[in-house]
């Protein structure tokens, strides 16, 4: 069964702790990055420390009692899939069963914050938008290129996390710069919790849902069961273009449901013939009676699921505050 896990600061130190019934129980050990925390804490071996004396001698604490950390630390890799949801790609004007690439990008590990930080909205940016994605924590260094597949995912997967990828579309689209548009600081709350899997557990990544609301309002729903590239084929894919490390960081894409409105295919090929000038200023047009997009005062709420609860990526929350 799974673990679920949390970093945490309290009394001035820096811990990682096993939750239950939202209760902390502290684990032996300083880990300074997730990649460190990884390799010494399998699902298993929690397992075993779970039942041992000394877990049940250990003193808990409420998990309202200590100040939540992301789970995934900065020294680790941030990589992203993008318009990897059926319904998301058809919404963006794309075929999903033609679809023949994966899209890989980025984000500034410089934009990672505890799960319930507030989001700053830069004076900059116009249209703010959220993404609720799973994000998969990695179990080990993969140094030359590699074939994973759903029976030995477990080998590579350590993991689960809820991440928000937040974009300003006005910098992304436009300027055709996904990395500057989804990397401004706070644009990548992660957590609250790191569930760690067993091998069993893996059955359960194509049937995870995820939820989003804005004041309360849904506003992004679906199952993992419907993701284009899954898990072991992109880490395969990946494998053979850079190293990866344990404890980086996928995010493994957002469902439908973004404020971002996207004209059809064929107003898209339209625009491609005006001048750069007309063609963004019809855009930013579209975008300006977008309601969705987020404001100053607004909560962004993301949980992430399995149908029968062994699954709990917790419950991520962020006000959108206004920055300079």
């Amino acid at each position: 069964m799974a673990i679920h896990t949390v970093r945490y600061s309290h009394q001035g130190r820096i811990q990682w702790g096993m939750v239950s019934r939202n209760r902390i129980t502290p684990l032996p050990g300083e880990f300074a990055t997730t990649a460190d925390f990884i390799r010494g804490h399998e699902a298993g071996a929690l397992h075993e420390f779970a039942a041992s004396d000394t877990a049940s001698r250990a003193a808990t604490l409420a998990l309202d009692a200590v100040q939540i950390l992301s789970p995934v630390t900065r020294n680790q890799q941030f990589l992203c899939q993008g318009a990897n949801y059926r319904q998301h790609m058809i919404e963006s004007g794309m075929d999903p069963d033609a679809k023949s690439y994966n899209m890989i990008f980025t984000k500034a590990t410089s934009c990672i914050v505890p799960a319930h930080s507030d989001l700053i909205k830069p004076a900059v940016v116009r249209f703010l938008d959220y993404e609720i994605e799973l994000g998969l924590i990695l179990k080990r260094d993969v140094l030359a290129k590699t074939v994973v597949t759903a029976a030995n995912l477990h080998e590579f997967v350590a993991g689960l996390v809820i991440v928000n990828d937040y974009s300003a579309r006005d910098i992304q689209i436009p300027q055709t710069q996904f990395y500057k548009g989804k990397s401004f600081r706070t644009f990548g709350p992660v957590g609250p919790f790191l569930c760690l899997l067993t091998p069993q557990d893996m059955k359960q990544l194509g049937s995870l849902q995820l939820t989003l609301t804005v004041n309360g309002q849904v506003r992004q729903k679906d199952t993992t069961a419907n993701l284009v590239f899954g898990p072991a084929e992109t880490l395969t894919e990946l494998s053979g273009v850079q190293d990866l490390h344990a404890g980086d960081l996928l995010s493994t894409g957002t469902p439908a449901g973004c404020a971002l409105s996207v004209p059809s295919p064929f107003k898209q090929r339209m625009g491609a013939l005006l001048p750069e000038s007309t063609k963004w200023a019809i855009f930013n047009k579209v975008q300006e009676g977008r309601e969705q997009y987020l404001k100053a005062g607004d909560v962004v709420e993301a949980r992430i699921q399995s149908p029968d609860g062994t699954i709990d990526l917790g419950v991520q929350r962020n006000r959108v505050v206004s920055g300079s």
